[in-house]
Parts: structure tokens; C-alpha cells; sequence
């Protein structure tokens, strides 16, 4: 076991990122060689041959695209209530259901992400040194101030993994033993012909049976990611597209005019988040995350209680903040048993592919790995 310092956007994205992150720390580039098969028929690459293919598909940037993503989540977490949040989505409501992302990308000044809620649509508009956040819901334009320097970090204003590459480039960049590794049949995704990687660990305290990265055939770009938990035949966390072109947007796809009527506001890309507590929570907590453990069983641990759950009962813009994170704070531990052994007590929280002790000493254990996994790094220091 190995203890280090590690900051990550488990913090910042949420549960069903922080599980991907987590649950993908062991992509190895084993021996194991596969023929691809099906229809259409792709030339053959070894695991290892794909595994360098989709690295230098990610580390090369995205390409100039447009499509539509689809993040589905079925973690069997208990029943949430519904809460309100951005065009109608908060990060609750991610943890469960389907959600659709449309993306523009023709360059890193250059994108738009459109998040469509049941009623309403929130954007945002990047444009060289102009960029915009409008929502519907609220019939609220935000303009984003010192744009040029932040580059594509807008997306963290969305409360969603933006596309599957950068899912990919999280499970990418801790490439390590740990895992078997095959090339299954040639797939389509989106309509296009696909290779398909199945990454399964080899530790058995991992809560994950597989994770199936399917690559482009022709650019070798992320086009799906599927995380699989064990005994269960559908994916407990899947990000991919359903429709995507591999071509430059057109240029009117990244121009914005507030509309007659509505509210205009002007924002820092740093103040977006500000009036959710959890931000500045999160932005105290780096460098306080440890990890014990390495690959499919890295456990995260940090300081928290459940007040770090919560936040002020209202927004600076008047709708609900604290509030909603209190009601699924209070869902997720109604769920919870007690635990104990001689490294304290506390309460673990176990969904399909992740698990959660909340010690009563301050700390918050993480991971896709059994409860027993959990106790057992709670009781290093």
C-alpha cells in the first residue's frame, strides 16, 4: 500500500466523476492481444497498440467536432428527493437518470455547451475573448469576465463530465498494473465503427466487473466510456455520444445576444460557483487528500462531517442552495449502517460501484471497493 498527497476532481465534479476517477486508477498495458471481429471489420490493434492510440488521442486535444453526449447513472443510491439546479439538473440529480449534452468545439477559445433541462436550456458560449452563460430557466445571460485566460476549464460551470474524452483522460492518466486488458468486436457508437477496450481488475475488494472504453476506428477519440459494477448487466455509469461529427462547427454556433428582456449580469469565471458553499469547501480541502491503496482499490480520505454536505439555505440569487444538499445529505444517511472496529466508528454508505465511511472522528473515506476495504484504510494513519 502507498500513501500520497493527490489532488483530484473528485471534489469538484461530484460522485459519479469521483467514481470514475477512482474506479479507473488501474488501466494497465498488459500482454493480453484480441482480434478485432464484427461488422464492419476495423484493421486489428493489440490492447497495447490501442492503449498508445487513445493517449495520443487525448493528450493531442480535442478535435474540432460538434454532437450530442449522453451521461446516464444508475448507482443504486437510495431514493433522492428532487432538487432544482442549473437549467433544471444539479449535481444530485446526475447521481441517477439520463442526461444529454449537446457540444460545439471548434478550437480552445472556441466551444458552446448546451445543457437541456425538462423546461428550460442552459448554455454556455465561448468566443475568443467573449464568453456567455445563459439560462432560460431564469431568463438569465451572465457574461463571463477574463474569458481569454481560462481556456476550456469553462466547462467546470456545468454540473456534468462535458464529453467521454475527458472521462477517458481521467482513466488514462493512471495507467497501471492491476488490470487484464482485451479488444472486444468491432462496435458502432454514435454510427461510427469503434474498437472497444474491456479493462477488468484483478483485485477482488473492487466494486467494478469492467470499464469498456470505446475508441473512433479512424481519429482513435473516446466516443464511450462504460463503467460496469459486479453482478449487474448494465453499465452504473456510462458517458458517450449518441450523435457526433468530427468537422469544424459553424462559426454562428458560437455567437450570443442576450435577448429582449432578459437579465444580464457580469461574472468572474472564479465567482460562478461562488454561491454554492460546497466551491470553497472543495477549494480548502486541496492538498488535504490522501489516497491509501493504489489502482482499482485507491481509497480517497479527507477531512469532513456533514455540515460539509450542506451549505447556506439560500443562494445569492435567491433560489435554493444549502437546502437541497441537506435533503440528499439526510436521503444517503438514512441508508447508512454503523460500523466499528479498532480503528473508531462511524457510517459506511455502499451503492453498486462506489462506497462511503463517514467517520465519526472527521473523516471521510471514499472508493469503489468493498466496506471491509474501507475499515481497513480507515485504520492507517
Amino acid at each position: 500500500m502507498s500513501e500520497q498527497t493527490r489532488r483530484g476532481r473528485a471534489v469538484r465534479w461530484g460522485v459519479p466523476i469521483a467514481t470514475v476517477a477512482l474506479v479507473a486508477g488501474a488501466i494497465g498495458a498488459g500482454p493480453v492481444i484480441a482480434a478485432v471481429q464484427g461488422d464492419p471489420v476495423l484493421p486489428e490493434r493489440t490492447a497495447a497498440q490501442l492503449l498508445a492510440d487513445a493517449v495520443q488521442a487525448t493528450e493531442s486535444g480535442v478535435k474540432p467536432m460538434s454532437g450530442t453526449v449522453m451521461q446516464t447513472a444508475s448507482l443504486g443510491l437510495p431514493g433522492l428527493p428532487e432538487v432544482a439546479g442549473m437549467g433544471g439538473t444539479s449535481p444530485a440529480a446526475l447521481l441517477a437518470g439520463s442526461h444529454e449534452l449537446k457540444v460545439w468545439y471548434g478550437g480552445e477559445d472556441r466551444f458552446r455547451f448546451a445543457l437541456p433541462g425538462r423546461m428550460s436550456e442552459t448554455d454556455l458560449i465561448v468566443n475568443g475573448d467573449q464568453a456567455w452563460l445563459w439560462e432560460s430557466e431564469t431568463n438569465k445571460a451572465t457574461r463571463i469576465k477574463g474569458a481569454g485566460q481560462a481556456g476550456p476549464d469553462h466547462d467546470r460551470a456545468l454540473p456534468m463530465a462535458t464529453t467521454p474524452q475527458q472521462v477517458a483522460d481521467e482513466a488514462l492518466k493512471r495507467a497501471e498494473a492491476g488490470t487484464a486488458i482485451s479488444v472486444s468486436n468491432t462496435e458502432k457508437v454514435a454510427g461510427r465503427p469503434a474498437y472497444q477496450l474491456v479493462l477488468t481488475p484483478k483485485d477482488g475488494s473492487s466494486l467494478v466487473k469492467e470499464v469498456k472504453l470505446a475508441l473512433d476506428g479512424e481519429t482513435f477519440v473516446p466516443l464511450r466510456v462504460q463503467v460496469y459494477a459486479k453482478s449487474a448487466a448494465e453499465p452504473a455509469f456510462e458517458i458517450g455520444f449518441t450523435s457526433v461529427t468530427f468537422t469544424p462547427p459553424a462559426p454562428d454556433n458560437f455567437t450570443f445576444t442576450p435577448p429582449a428582456g432578459a437579465k444580464v449580469e457580469e461574472k468572474s469565471l472564479a465567482d460562478l460557483g461562488r454561491p454554492e458553499a460546497g466551491q470553497e469547501r472543495a477549494e480548502a480541502l486541496k492538498g488535504e487528500i490522501t489516497t491509501v491503496g493504489e489502482g482499482w482499490t485507491t481509497v480517497a480520505v479527507l477531512p469532513f462531517s456533514t455540515q460539509d454536505l450542506t451549505g447556506p439555505a439560500q443562494r445569492q440569487d435567491g433560489r435554493p442552495g444549502g437546502q437541497d444538499a441537506t435533503a440528499v445529505t439526510d436521503a444517503l444517511l438514512k441508508s447508512a449502517r454503523q460500523v466499528s472496529g479498532a480503528w473508531g466508528s462511524g457510517k459506511v454508505i455502499q451503492t453498486k460501484l462506489v462506497s462511503a465511511l463517514l467517520t465519526d472522528d472527521g473523516r471521510l473515506l471514499v472508493g469503489a471497493v468493498t466496506p471491509e476495504k474501507l475499515t481497513e484504510a480507515a485504520g492507517r494513519r
